[in-house]
């Protein structure tokens, strides 16, 4: 099976910084994208970023210029980098990644269980 697990989220003040990080772990044979998402309370999950096993990223556009996504394709790992924090990034944001794992050819979704990220003063 594949898991991935979300850290590096809390409490920050607006106009501040946060990382976040989440490694896939498993029988995984290659990942293919990787990304973010983040659902505020009362509202529906939405797309924060986005990255290929190749680097080419898209962003939500509200974050376009403060976050940062990448990744370590040896390590499975996606980050996402937080700057210029606002309280309206708050939310629980969630990983995931499209995991061809092995033995098998075809990719399958997988989701972190999200960790909170809090903007406030």
């Amino acid at each position: 099976q594949v898991q991935l697990v979300e850290s590096g989220g809390g409490l920050v003040q607006p106009g501040g910084s946060l990382g976040l990080s989440c490694a896939a772990s498993g029988s995984i044979f290659r990942v293919n994208a990787m990304g973010w998402y983040r659902q505020a309370p009362g509202k529906e999950r939405e797309l924060v970023a986005t990255i290929i096993s190749g680097g080419t990223t898209n962003y939500k556009d509200s974050v376009k210029g403060r976050f940062t996504i990448s990744r370590n394709n040896a390590k499975n790992t996606v980050y996402l980098q937080m700057n210029s924090l606002k309280p309206e990034d708050t939310a629980v944001y969630y990983c995931n990644a499209e995991v061809v794992r092995e033995g098998y050819q075809s990719a399958i979704l997988y989701w972190g269980k999200g960790t909170l990220v809090t903007v406030s003063s």
